[in-house]
């Protein structure tokens, strides 16, 4: 399976002022308060592993340049990323993983995830990668949590490219996607909203202008809040703007250089805010292709500040990018490198009603399931333990 949905090839400096259509003041569905920051994490539900699957899937392999069967001096499995999940390497699609992932969510104070989504249509791991987002909903209404669409509109060039669309017929289909959104989600309870009104990213736009997506998005019963990068988003047509990690050129990125990147990014009115925890791809290690860049971790400072310059800004959305891209080592789920460091920095700010020593409580679940039917019972009290506290 080859490597869907990369983010790098869009990375650019910020080079325009936002201008947006949408208010000044937010008004968030679901119980979030409106002087509170909604922490959002950027989610990839692209993995697949041999244990639950019966095959390792790209993501971990990075097409076949490492073999997660080859167990390192260490214990580790061998992966395609600096970082080595704390469970180890999962699959998106297993129960298990979901409920440890959702609980993880809840503990820290996160209020739901931005799922990285590539529509309903059979090509590529498209519709696998739908089935695996429609198996994290029902986890994620357990846990109290929202989603959130993050839509790649650059299935699209690769549908027209392999010749499963005409690109005569590529709105028409966009559009059918958005009305099955519309349909199916934006009217969930569980769907995020801003002033009644759907979140919908995208990242990009990579293929729509502004005139096709008036015509994508005309005539659903719940037209969204369009947010794209800062960089496409007067040509894309959006409403509004939303930051990635700004790596570019292969290089280190400076603190100075991306603390410019998010003082420009918040020149504007309302756009989502970013914190990242750094950048470090593995494409070069894998021979893909050259690094698109670094950011360094430097012991969770660039985290730190990062969140700080959101917070400072007043952004109403911060999305946390991301939960688990290990292919561009952007993670901040529990890791073997840095175990539950920023996890337990977003607890801090959003001053959850939990512990740190209760963070450890969905690996131990994770564990326990994993254990079989020997463990049954202490698997099913701890869970509805965790999921019944407010």
């Amino acid at each position: 399976m080859h490597k869907t949905g990369s983010k790098s090839a869009l990375r650019q400096p910020y080079s325009m002022r936002i201008s947006l259509i949408i208010a000044a003041v937010f008004l968030f569905a679901g119980g979030i308060q409106a002087d509170t920051p909604a922490l959002l994490a950027h989610y990839m539900p692209w993995f697949t592993s041999e244990p639950y699957r019966g095959t390792w899937g790209g993501h971990w392999t990075m097409h076949g340049a490492r073999n997660p069967n080859k167990i390192r001096e260490n214990g580790q499995r061998e992966i395609a990323a600096h970082q080595y999940p704390l469970i180890g390497p999962y699959d998106s699609a297993d129960p298990h993983l979901l409920e440890y992932h959702v609980l993880l969510m809840k503990l820290s104070g996160i209020d739901g995830v931005i799922v990285d989504w590539y529509g309903i249509k059979q090509h590529s791991d498209y519709l696998e990668l739908h089935q695996n987002t429609q198996a994290l909903i029902p986890w994620l209404e357990k846990a109290g949590l929202k989603f959130v669409l993050c839509y790649e509109d650059q299935s699209i060039k690769h549908m027209v490219k392999a010749g499963v669309l005409t690109k005569g017929e590529s709105v028409d289909h966009a559009r059918e996607v958005m009305q099955w959104v519309d349909r199916q989600w934006f009217n969930r309870e569980v769907y995020f909203n801003i002033n009644h009104r759907p979140l919908l990213m995208v990242f990009g736009p990579q293929y729509f202008n502004r005139s096709q997506w008036n015509h994508v998005l005309g005539g659903l019963e719940k037209r969204p809040i369009l947010y794209g990068l800062p960089h496409l988003h007067e040509s894309g047509g959006t409403d509004a703007s939303f930051g990635w990690p700004p790596v570019i050129e292969g290089r280190e990125i400076s603190r100075e250089e991306w603390m410019a990147y998010l003082d420009q990014l918040y020149t504007g009115e309302n756009p989502i805010g970013l914190a990242f925890p750094g950048f470090h791809d593995y494409y070069e290690q894998a021979g893909q292709r050259k690094s698109f860049g670094h950011i360094p971790h430097r012991e969770g400072k660039t985290f730190i500040e990062s969140f700080d310059r959101a917070e400072n800004a007043h952004a109403q959305i911060i999305q946390l990018v991301t939960w688990n891209d290990y292919g561009e080592g952007t993670v901040i789920e529990p890791t073997a490198e840095f175990g539950y460091r920023y996890l337990e920095e977003v607890q801090r700010r959003s001053k959850s009603k939990f512990t740190s020593a209760e963070l450890r409580s969905p690996a131990r679940l994770y564990q326990l399931r994993k254990a079989g039917s020997t463990r049954k019972k202490e698997a099913t009290s701890l869970a509805a333990r965790l999921f019944a506290r407010p």
